[in-house]
């Protein structure tokens, strides 16, 4: 993943004019609506010699820009620049065909993860392992399905039999994000804790609620290259009989 420098200087001079808290309270009351120099000096308390300081700096970041009154053309209100604040997020994954959850034994971690993200973005995912197993672990099986996901319990596969070109592989444990070297595609690495070495429903909610949360942050970065239909009332990620988009690319 190359990220470019002049993107990221451009985001560094924004936090740095963030990194004040009279500018950042300036920033927030700008949020809710458009205000005069003076006006922001009465709310905040502040001189209005230092809030000018505070608002160049803002102005020189991109964060805000003037304009002048249509009525008293002596006054200028300030105005926030959301556009400014959206760069602050990392840059998105682009061009992603699918995402694959890679662990070591493809029993639990890898499967959990490939579940959330189908069912939370819609979108394909698959799960493979380095050392795959024989089988979905039980407790991996119980956990999906007490949160309303399937899982089905033979579906493992090796991640050379699983992988494409234009997948993002995510590790989701260090064994196997260590074990993936050389000129790997664009990939990512959570380090989950391995419920299996604990071995109880505690050790899985919480390695489930970790995916849950890493997939929630992660998705909204990830463009991928298609779309796919919404889901219909038989979601084929939620507990029923049938195969998932993210089981039969496994097998």
């Amino acid at each position: 993943m190359n990220v470019e420098l002049d993107s990221l200087a451009g985001r560094a001079r924004i936090h740095a004019a963030l990194g004040d808290p009279a500018r950042l309270a300036i920033v927030d009351a700008l949020t809710l609506g458009d205000a005069a120099p003076g006006e922001i000096a009465h709310t905040l308390g502040l001189p209005t010699n230092l809030v000018a300081h505070h608002v160049k700096v803002l102005t020189d970041a991109g964060l805000v820009v003037k304009g002048r009154s249509e009525g008293d053309r002596r006054r200028t209100y300030l105005r926030l620049r959301p556009e400014a604040l959206a760069v602050l997020a990392p840059p998105p994954l682009t061009g992603v065909g699918r995402v694959v959850f890679v662990c070591t034994r493809n029993s639990a971690r890898s499967q959990l993860a490939a579940a959330l993200w189908h069912d939370r973005t819609h979108s394909p995912a698959a799960s493979a392992g380095t050392q795959p197993a024989s089988r979905v672990h039980p407790r991996a099986v119980a956990v999906a399905g007490r949160h309303g996901l399937r899982l089905d319990p033979t579906a493992t596969a090796h991640v050379t039999d699983v992988v494409r070109d234009d997948d993002l592989l995510i590790a989701v444990c260090d064994n196997a994000h260590e074990d993936l070297t050389g000129p790997v595609r664009p990939r990512l690495h959570w380090s989950v804790p391995d419920p299996v070495r604990v071995d109880t429903d505690e050790a899985f909610e919480a390695a489930f609620a970790d995916l849950a949360a890493r997939v929630d942050r992660v998705a909204p970065a990830v463009t991928p290259t298609t779309c796919t239909p919404p889901p219909t009332d038989n979601h084929p990620a939620r507990a029923s009989g049938t195969a998932t988009p993210w089981e039969t690319t496994d097998r």
